[in-house]
């Protein structure tokens, strides 16, 4: 009898950074206009700026905290393709270099999320896939006091 390794997959690659220790702690990876300081995230595959057209961006790690720019409490799954539980919150936060990142809330109640209340950054599992591996994703949940 085998028995198969669950493995921990990313949502999809290249959005945060792998912690190499227990102390260090993971960060999104965005892209970052060196002409006119335009930052994106995800990080941009086409080497453009859209903002001001140009060639060529820089790999930069995000801020880990942010504040909530906007969120709603999803009641029903949206699609076939979602692999979370249901209800959860969804929104978008805003990071102290410009950029709005969709993401998940954890770690709250729903009802205790609030615009502009401050929140930072985790990995943790969304789900499974057909192979019974966790899928992780980036989430937000608010700061500690």
């Amino acid at each position: 009898m085998t028995t198969s390794v669950k493995k921990r997959i990313p949502v999809k690659e290249g959005l945060w950074t792998e912690p190499k220790s227990p102390r260090e702690k993971p960060s999104l990876i965005g892209s970052k206009c060196p002409a006119c300081g335009q930052v994106y995230f995800p990080k941009r595959e086409k080497q453009i700026c859209i903002r001001c057209q140009h060639k060529g961006l820089d790999e930069v790690k995000l801020s880990r905290r942010g504040k909530i720019y906007s969120f709603s409490i999803i009641m029903q799954a949206p699609t076939a393709y979602y692999i979370g539980k249901v209800p959860y919150a969804y929104g978008v936060i805003k990071l102290p270099e410009g950029v709005r990142v969709r993401t998940h809330f954890t770690g709250c109640d729903f009802k205790d999320l609030k615009l502009n209340m401050p929140v930072e950054l985790v990995i943790e599992k969304l789900g499974e896939d057909e192979q019974g591996n966790e899928v992780m994703a980036h989430k937000f949940k608010p700061v500690s006091k």
